[in-house]
């Protein structure tokens, strides 16, 4: 269909957060999927536990999705948060590509959801920068980001790698504000 493939893939790694950025177009997964099976690097995605049941438990399953319940454990205690059980995956699942879409939505958001971040620092895994280059032609997994802990400054390296990627409706898409803004 005439797509390269950018492979800054680390064979090494066996666990990391992959953003896919940006996600303008339903082809978006497509492609990045495709994409990604040709580098053998098996993503997972985390889904609402009821999704695993039937009739479309098998269908989540073969996708990559991993349920996460997040009901209290004991009646009375606080409902636990997505980092936390996302992080819990990486202790119970040795090898664990967890893609994320912290755009949240193909609409343009100017303020990007940060757990991602989190959930990397928290299980010591760095973060996989996937995208789709539309103008280029161009896919695959262009950056591997070693969070610091400097919150900031790795937020703007990430936001720097995807202010020059080109998504499919170019209207959709913004990097987070917070972090990036054209000079």
């Amino acid at each position: 269909m005439g797509w390269q493939i950018d492979n800054h893939w680390d064979l090494t790694i066996d666990q990391c957060v992959m953003i896919a950025a940006p996600h303008t177009s339903n082809w978006d997964a497509l492609y990045a999927r495709l994409a990604l099976k040709a580098l053998g690097v098996n993503v997972r995605i985390t889904i609402k536990d009821s999704y695993m049941k039937l009739p479309f438990g098998p269908f989540v399953r073969a996708m990559g999705g991993i349920g996460i319940d997040r009901r209290p454990k004991n009646g009375g205690e606080a409902r636990p948060s997505m980092v936390e059980l996302m992080t819990d995956l990486f202790r119970t699942h040795p090898k664990l590509v967890m893609l994320v879409t912290p755009e949240g939505t193909r609409a343009k958001q100017e303020k990007w959801k940060t757990g991602f971040y989190h959930v990397a620092m928290k299980a010591g895994v760095p973060i996989a920068l996937a995208y789709m280059d539309y103008a280029k032609k161009k896919t695959g997994i262009g950056k591997i980001v070693y969070p610091s802990g400097d919150y900031e400054k790795d937020m703007a390296e990430i936001m720097g790698f995807y202010a020059q990627i080109h998504p499919k409706f170019p209207e959709l898409f913004s990097v987070d504000t917070r972090y990036y803004s054209e000079k």
